[in-house]
């Protein structure tokens, strides 16, 4: 049986400390911020808030909304596959039966904790009914208190999406849906 035997580099004293690998980091790092400075028209800076980015694309996942029907009722009927996709438990639900023969139930609560949420999209895949989106074009909300970050049924029905309308998948197949 043949065994082929692999020198370990680094065993010397100098090279466990790291010291010239720090060294060497820092030297990049010096010539990076030399350059930024004596060049400081060629620094690309975004002045935010004032200035907001103009890249963002449709498929951009901003802050949630719920839809609308066309007769302005709420499009979710509580299913809860929204809450049961979410992987970081942020969506809270309490159905209740809906009276008006639309459909069998409707949220009295829709809450989304923004704090807990990780903004993947999983509950606009979810929804068989294109209840939630994601397509408002926000990408900061500033509180000064927790409750500030959690999103209420009223305040998510009255986003409005930023990238214009979509088609539903659910119910009104086929018919644009106005929001």
């Amino acid at each position: 049986m043949k065994i082929k035997v692999v020198k370990r580099y680094g065993t010397a004293f100098k090279d466990r400390l790291y010291i010239p690998a720090i060294i060497e980091g820092l030297k990049i790092t010096a010539k990076h911020l030399f350059k930024n400075v004596n060049d400081i028209k060629s620094v690309d800076v975004l002045e935010y808030p004032e200035e907001q980015p103009r890249d963002i694309s449709e498929r951009y996942r901003g802050l949630h909304r719920l839809t609308h029907r066309e007769d302005g009722s709420v499009r979710c009927v509580a299913c809860f596959m929204c809450a049961t996709a979410c992987p970081s438990s942020c969506i809270f639900i309490e159905a209740v039966e809906r009276t008006d023969g639309i459909d069998e139930k409707m949220p009295e609560r829709f809450a989304i904790d923004l704090l807990e949420c990780v903004f993947c999209g999983y509950c606009v895949e979810a929804c068989p009914c294109d209840a939630i989106r994601m397509d408002t074009g926000i990408f900061s909300v500033i509180g000064s208190k927790r409750e500030d970050f959690v999103m209420e049924k009223e305040q998510l029905l009255a986003q409005t999406g930023s990238f214009g309308d979509t088609f539903s998948r659910c119910h009104n197949a086929g018919e644009k849906q106005d929001d």
